[in-house]
């Protein structure tokens, strides 16, 4: 049983498309892993997301998760950042349109907003910050940081059945599709959230298999 618990690790989401993206991207580098979501620890309440950058973001939400379940923790916060909109919606992408969370009227509105923008001016990245907290025997937190872009351009209809919020508008560079027409393992390979997990992997495998 310890056995099993050292290759558990917390991920604060409810996001079933996020909890399976992160086990497939850290299980062939940590042996055995096992990513629990919020549906399987006992409820807690969740931080206000209110960092003015996803790194804070991602962090306040890690310190949480290790403080309510005593569990290695991984958060991450993630959004597009369009050129057009001077960096918007940022670390407001899951809001964008406002109470409820809908990946529809996010998209929408994006669409909406970038009706008049010519194809030349409507790149944009997505970026991924990934905090992952594990408590010591005294208490103290040993924190990791690590971050990941993907560049690209919006397009100018909903394109895809894949992935999920703006990944059916989103063109990565060097493709033709939206990463919501790419296989899970293609978006992986070249996603923000694979390459900030691919370089965060080697110190958690460290960790949960020490």
């Amino acid at each position: 049983m310890a056995e099993a618990s050292q290759r558990q690790v917390f991920l604060a989401s409810r996001n079933a498309k996020k909890l399976a993206e992160m086990e497939r991207i850290l299980s062939p580098l940590v042996a055995g892993i096992r990513v629990l979501g919020l549906d399987d620890v006992d409820t807690y309440d969740e931080p206000v997301e209110d960092q003015p950058d996803f790194a804070g973001n991602a962090l306040l939400k890690a310190r949480a998760a290790v403080a309510a379940t005593g569990l290695p923790a991984v958060a991450d916060d993630s959004g597009l950042c369009v050129d057009a909109l001077n960096g918007m919606p940022g670390v407001l992408s899951a809001r964008w349109s406002g109470p409820p969370k809908s990946d529809q009227r996010n998209n929408e509105l994006l669409l909406a907003q970038l009706y008049d923008v010519p194809d030349e001016r409507r790149g944009a990245h997505f970026t991924c910050a990934v905090a992952f907290c594990v408590p010591g025997a005294d208490g103290a937190l040993s924190e990791h940081v690590v971050e990941g872009r993907m560049d690209g351009r919006i397009i100018r209809e909903v394109r895809g059945e894949g992935g999920f919020g703006y990944d059916v508008l989103f063109v990565a560079e060097g493709y033709d599709v939206t990463t919501a027409e790419l296989s899970r393992e293609e978006k992986d390979a070249i996603s923000h959230r694979g390459r900030a997990m691919r370089e965060l992997a080697p110190v958690m495998a460290r960790v949960l298999q020490a």
